[in-house]
């Protein structure tokens, strides 16, 4: 059986937290941007880390699984 909770958690954060997709920290003018569709470096590293932090809440702490086969 495979595991494709990672998989399927990664995809769907990598979405959800592109810079400037749905909201960008910090922003081009202002800290906080919804909508932007433009990024920077500095809101890069944010969702970076951002996107590390809940991925690694989701799979190892919770201990989310999917299980398909």
């Amino acid at each position: 059986m495979l595991d494709w909770g990672p998989v399927l958690i990664g995809f769907i954060l990598f979405v959800l937290l592109s810079p400037g997709l749905l909201f960008q920290i910090p922003g081009n003018n202002r800290r906080f941007e919804f909508g932007s569709f433009a990024t920077n470096g500095r809101a890069i590293i944010v969702h970076t880390l951002l996107y590390l932090v809940v991925f690694t809440i989701l799979i190892l702490a919770l201990g989310i699984h999917i299980y398909i086969g």
